[in-house]
């Protein structure tokens, strides 16, 4: 991992995009029921300009920091949650930019109901998750009028101020049934940080006293919006185009990535850069850690499935919600802030299985439709999946070929989990040898205890 941390040097910041030069159609998605076509591909030179015209960094200056320290130890306190420090290190950062701290009414309401905000010179920007701040009874009676407050983590060390704080009502149930499209129990975010949430959230604005750092060795693979940017102007891109993932990387998803920068390539574009980007914040009990997932990548990239010269690794620190269509489009977004005027959606992007009945959540292509019509998402262009599969006849993962479909094996996440359980092989060309390894040695270090409760999965 060291040798990739070098990859991330400092550079100043990139130019404002270029005018577009031509535009190109993608065909027509299949299997629409209603007269809509994919949106033209917009050809330009330079990174995408940011939501809002600038990423929002709310990190105060380092000569500022003692100050605000002893400014927060003076104000009515709230203890951040794992999820909760997750939305600061975000906010922070500028991944929601404009967003300027948490959520107030105003801004929380036209999330929900809009999925995005509409900003003081009339435009709108996406938002489709609410980044909120829950507080109890309590607290709001300690908080007593207060126009800041301080937030700290669990050590009670300051993390943030939050000022000019609006206090409102935290409808659970509205949010959970907009956010998700159902009430049904089971659902891990939920269960993790609404159902036993506060009755109000707290939105204001955000210092941030000092960047948000985990010390867990991944730190490096941090990238911010701003350094990313720096990082793709750096290496002279004209195109970045992202991939999201939460699972680790076998042939088929590195053959979508090649393939796509082949296409961009033929589009015109001089250097189109791969922004491999997992998602690092709160993730549901049976994914594959991020400390496992960034080592099996670290893999991937040292057996040349992927070209490190045109790939850059980071994580992305959001919480997972687990939201289907709601969701892909903050993860979109998010991006554009990154840089990236390109995002590859596939089957199913943010579902998951039914947390009741047996069935998927959400239909598996509505995320890639909704991308191509979401309000605010109009300057980002979405790059639907092809469906790649394992080629028995050439022994690789390929396209699949509906007019020879007894050729092709589909080999799903379980079933992919399962092998790595049993420490047997996939078929040859499914994943790099590497990155199959490091996968079955976190299996490993899931072995039941005694009592036949599964441990806490070892760090890699």
């Amino acid at each position: 991992m060291a040798a990739m941390a070098s990859l991330f040097i400092k550079t100043p910041t990139p130019s404002q995009p270029l005018p577009k030069t031509h535009r190109i159609t993608f065909p027509t998605i299949s299997r629409l029921s209603y007269s809509y076509k994919q949106k033209p591909i917009r050809v330009s030179c330079g990174l995408i300009e940011p939501d809002g015209g600038k990423v929002v960094e709310l990190v105060v200056p380092e000569s500022h920091r003692d100050v605000k320290r002893r400014e927060a130890m003076s104000l009515p306190k709230i203890k951040l949650s794992r999820i909760d420090l997750e939305w600061v290190h975000v906010l922070s950062e500028g991944w929601a930019s404009p967003l300027t701290g948490f959520m107030r009414e105003s801004e929380f309401l036209q999330t929900l109901h809009f999925n995005s905000l509409r900003l003081g010179d009339g435009s709108v920007v996406n938002m489709s998750l609410p980044i909120v701040l829950d507080i109890d009874d309590s607290q709001k009676n300690r908080i007593s009028g207060s126009a800041s407050v301080a937030l700290i983590d669990s050590s009670d060390n300051p993390v943030a101020l939050l000022n000019n704080i609006e206090i409102y009502k935290h409808n659970k149930e509205e949010r959970i049934a907009r956010t998700w499209g159902t009430t049904a129990p089971g659902l891990p975010y939920v269960e993790e940080a609404i159902t036993g949430a506060g009755d109000w959230l707290i939105g204001g604005d955000l210092e941030v006293i000092q960047p948000i750092k985990y010390h867990d060795g991944l730190d490096h693979y941090r990238l911010s919006p701003s350094e990313l940017r720096e990082e793709f102007s750096k290496r002279n891109a004209d195109a970045v185009f992202a991939f999201q993932l939460r699972n680790p990387v076998h042939n088929g998803h590195a053959l979508l990535m090649t393939d796509t920068r082949r296409r961009l390539l033929e589009m015109g574009y001089k250097n189109p850069v791969l922004l491999l980007h997992p998602l690092g914040g709160f993730t549901k009990a049976d994914d594959v850690p991020l400390s496992w997932r960034m080592k099996q990548h670290q893999k991937v990239l040292e057996d040349g499935v992927l070209d490190p010269e045109n790939t850059v690794v980071s994580i992305f620190p959001s919480p997972m919600h687990y939201a289907g269509p709601t969701e892909v489009q903050w993860h979109a977004k998010a991006r554009i802030n990154a840089g990236a005027n390109f995002y590859i959606v596939g089957r199913d992007p943010a579902g998951m299985g039914h947390p009741v009945e047996k069935r998927d959540l959400y239909d598996a292509d509505h995320g890639k439709k909704v991308l191509s019509m979401a309000p605010g998402l109009e300057r980002l262009n979405i790059l639907p999946f092809k469906v790649a599969a394992y080629d028995k006849t050439k022994q690789k993962m390929e396209f699949f070929d509906p007019s020879r479909p007894q050729d092709f094996l589909f080999i799903s996440g379980t079933k992919m989990r399962t092998l790595a359980k049993n420490k047997e092989s996939p078929p040859d060309g499914f994943m790099c040898p590497g990155g199959w390894e490091v996968l079955v040695q976190y299996y490993e270090s899931l072995a039941a205890n005694d009592s036949g409760r599964v441990p806490e999965p070892i760090p890699a």
